[in-house]
């Protein structure tokens, strides 16, 4: 996993405090964009009221969970008022216990945008101050060291979101400048001094579904391209397999009028010069990895909006227990940090993506085939003469799609139904809503290798068709040529074989961000 530096658009800011997120500007602050938390003095009065009211609680000796008991299932304990500032470091220390991969630095910002924003909501009762420190640290692209796992999704991303707290007070670690470092180093390198975290501030930052609905963000960026990029690489697939593009027609889907599979057909449509090359084969239907790829396809796309609503209402509520209302007065306990909806999406996203990479893989079988493929060469190989026989073309590469689509359709079991209890039973239901993330960002994956794989073939198999004289590239739409100047680009056609690793990881990463043309 890269941990370099994210590109930072220095020119683009996102605000927080009094406007709602959308995924997109988590995304932008992922990838290195600013933040600004509103500076108002209403606003920051607005935020102060509910750490003034944790306070005035202390000195009444009121009962908060967190905040003068233990936690969880030691709520019956009760804590000292001499050790209660003691206990948000004591919270931020036990969980320290995460295992696994870090985060990449793209995604450990995208948690501290998403908590940023839930804190800055006034509903959690943390000072101010907090809420600057985070987005000095996004600034100055400063960003926890956060392993991946340890969270059941519910009370929130306890453990991840233990290694923000960790490094607001100055212990952890963190990358800074293309480097891991212990915080306390970094700090004292930009002279920036710990906080010490107020009564309710620890619980506030780490029992919420930031973790989660982070990696959600970026999931679903990558997953909204990678539909448009799925949609350009069926119309590549049918021109290789000289298909019939009636398939597509807007009168057909007009009959079947879900609107996101009618996005795709028409995408593809427009890509294939519908009108000009209604029919190429002899076959009065194509198989149906090409005949039914927008049903396919258009599946995802029809979930994306009620997966947008899903992610930014969590993006955008106090996501944490207890509740403080400030204003009123009002100590409200709860389970706001289950993380539920963003397990549904994760969970539902994952299996469409997966259907996408098993749609490729059949694709890809079908153009490396000669008894399928309508006249081309086995594996695509564009080999001549005696050479043909010891060279092999992308067969390798259509048994590593198949390998990455097999994994990719092993991990759409359902995280969420695996819910298991812990911590003495009183979290007893829990959403697994961050093994669900990670595993959709897995799928996305392995079906972007797939995808970068079917650019390559299918790019070869067009070249193919094109020097048989069996298509005229002047026929070709302008979408589709310019994805295949961009993929001929990096692309030497495959003659004689070579090793395509670098390609393919090169392919791969140009998909991720997003520097495949798409649009029409």
């Amino acid at each position: 996993m890269s941990h370099t530096h994210p590109s930072h658009t220095a020119e683009q800011t996102v605000k927080f405090g009094q406007v709602a997120l959308t995924l997109e500007d988590v995304v932008a602050v992922a990838k290195g964009a600013n933040a600004q938390l509103h500076t108002s003095q209403a606003y920051q009065d607005y935020i102060e009221k509910g750490a003034h009211f944790i306070d005035s609680l202390l000195d009444e000796e009121g009962v908060v969970y967190g905040v003068t008991t233990g936690y969880g299932d030691s709520c019956t304990v009760t804590v000292g008022l001499d050790l209660v500032h003691e206990l948000p470091l004591h919270l931020s220390r036990f969980h320290g216990c995460g295992l696994g991969d870090v985060l990449s630095i793209e995604q450990a910002r995208a948690v501290m945008a998403c908590r940023l924003n839930s804190l800055a909501l006034g509903k959690s009762g943390v000072s101010y101050a907090l809420l600057k420190r985070i987005e000095t640290l996004l600034n100055l692209n400063i960003t926890p060291v956060i392993p991946e796992e340890g969270s059941v999704g519910a009370s929130g991303d306890l453990t991840p979101l233990s290694y923000l707290a960790g490094v607001l007070v100055g212990e952890r670690e963190v990358f800074y400048q293309g480097q891991r470092q212990a915080t306390s180093v970094v700090y004292q390198q930009v002279g920036i001094t710990p906080l010490t975290l107020r009564p309710k501030e620890g619980l506030a930052l780490m029992n919420g579904t930031a973790v989660m609905t982070a990696l959600a963000c970026l999931a679903y960026d990558r997953a909204q391209y990678l539909a448009r990029l799925s949609a350009r690489i069926t119309a590549m697939a049918s021109l290789t397999l000289k298909g019939n593009s009636n398939h597509f027609d807007d009168i057909l889907f007009a009959a079947k009028p879900h609107p996101g599979q009618n996005q795709i057909a028409a995408w593809i449509q427009q890509d294939l010069n519908h009108h000009e090359h209604p029919r190429n084969s002899d076959r009065l239907q194509d198989r149906y990895s090409i005949r039914c790829a927008p049903h396919i396809i258009g599946v995802l796309q029809d979930a994306l909006p009620f997966m947008r609503q899903f992610i930014e209402t969590e993006l955008n509520s106090a996501n944490d227990n207890p509740i403080v209302d400030g204003e009123g007065e009002h100590i409200l306990h709860g389970g706001h940090f289950y993380g539920g909806h963003i397990a549904f999406v994760m969970d539902s996203m994952k299996n469409a993506i997966a259907n996408i990479a098993d749609l490729i893989d059949r694709q890809m079988a079908l153009v490396m085939d000669p008894k399928f493929n309508n006249g081309l060469p086995a594996n695509l190989s564009a080999a001549k003469g005696r050479r043909q026989a010891i060279n092999h073309g992308f067969k390798a590469v259509q048994i590593g799609v198949s390998a990455w689509t097999a994994e990719a359709l092993k991990n759409t079991m359902p995280a969420s139904v695996f819910s298991r209890s812990t911590e003495c039973h009183n979290q007893d239901k829990v959403s697994m809503g961050t093994i669900a993330a990670r595993d959709c960002l897995r799928v996305l994956q392995l079906t972007e290798q797939t995808a970068a794989a079917a650019l390559l073939a299918m790019t070869q198999g067009i070249n193919l068709r094109i020097e048989q004289q069996e298509l005229c590239q002047s026929s070709l739409t302008p979408s589709l040529l310019k994805t295949l100047s961009q993929v001929r680009a990096d692309f030497e056609p495959l003659v004689e074989d070579r090793p395509l690793e670098a390609l393919l990881r090169q392919t791969v990463e140009k998909i991720q961000l997003g520097q495949w043309e798409v649009c029409h």
